[in-house]
């Protein structure tokens, strides 16, 4: 039996009715086509379905939707500022931490939350808030640099 879910995703409020077995991933794609949000391994292991919920960094693929009911969630759709691009997303194209781009979305959003909670990071830090996104083609030495470079900029 579907029931009230009440949220707001990238700054828009939504009233649906959804299923109590429907995950958080499942809804942001299938329901409010929000396909920057990845399935990967469907077990939360890695990281590329992370999201924001009330700004901390969540594996969507272990939420049920009805968790976030009241909730404020962002996707990489809404990690932009207006028009202008996010500083890591910036500092990840600029320090070619995007390959192929599937971890990059879940990546991009573990370090948002890193750096909002940790304006200050050693990069041993940044290399631990991480930990839970794989990524198969940059090796990481390139991300860690991206999210090392907004962290400097801001200091």
């Amino acid at each position: 039996m579907k029931r009230d879910l009440t949220i707001t995703v990238n700054g828009e409020s939504y009233e649906l009715l959804v299923e109590p077995r429907t995950t958080l991933l499942e809804l942001l794609r299938e329901e409010l086509d929000l396909t920057g949000v990845k399935e990967g391994c469907g077990e939360g292991m890695c990281g590329a379905c992370t999201v924001l919920v009330d700004g901390k960094a969540i594996k969507s693929c272990l939420v049920l939707a009805l968790q976030v009911q009241g909730k404020e969630v962002t996707t990489i759709e809404g990690l932009a500022l207006g028009e202008r691009m996010h500083p890591l997303q910036d500092s990840f194209i600029e320090h070619g931490a995007i390959q192929c781009g599937f971890c990059s979305p879940g990546m991009l959003l573990s370090a948002k939350a890193f750096l909002d909670e940790y304006p200050n990071p050693t990069e041993e830090d940044a290399k631990f808030a991480i930990v839970g996104n794989l990524c198969r083609c940059t090796g990481y030495a390139k991300i860690i640099e991206a999210i090392m470079g907004v962290a400097s900029k801001r200091r």
